[in-house]
């Protein structure tokens, strides 16, 4: 018996935990989550018969990743430094991870920030009205995830 390869799973990268989405095509099925990263192992390794490709946002690939402001002093833009540095080295093991599940996938640039929300961030009710999901909440990683499936 074959399984039909039709997940298509976006994963925003995250130190704590990575905002993951699912998307069947097929039914037009699309589930956010978030996941710490041995819970995404888990969940890829589960999944990887039915994944047809995973889309990781690989925000190393932008050459001035951590913008912050200079007069914010420099604590702040240590921790900005050290947060975003943390940030890229999860999504490159998470690339890592999908190379020896041995799961197609692809590594794109941050997407261009073109929503209402703060630094142009997708808000809740724009992803609401894009997706049709009715949830109370959703997170910044849960929506920037369902984009990367989406291709928007």
């Amino acid at each position: 018996m074959t399984t039909k390869k039709d997940l298509i799973i976006g994963i925003d990268p995250d130190v704590e935990k990575n905002g993951v989405a699912c998307y069947k095509p097929t039914g037009k099925l699309l589930e956010v989550s978030n996941l710490t990263f041995f819970e995404l192992f888990d969940f890829l390794n589960f999944s990887k018969e039915n994944v047809k490709h995973v889309v990781i946002e690989g925000g190393w690939l932008i050459a001035k990743s951590n913008f912050h402001n200079e007069r914010s002093g420099v604590r702040v833009a240590a921790r900005i430094g050290n947060n975003t540095g943390s940030n890229h080295e999860t999504g490159r093991k998470i690339v890592e991870m999908c190379e020896y599940l041995q799961i197609p996938h692809r590594i794109i640039k941050p997407l261009k920030k073109c929503w209402k929300g703060k630094d142009g961030k997708i808000t809740h009710e724009e992803f609401v009205r894009l997706t049709g999901i009715i949830a109370k909440r959703s997170n910044q990683e849960q929506r920037d995830a369902a984009l990367l499936v989406w291709g928007l």
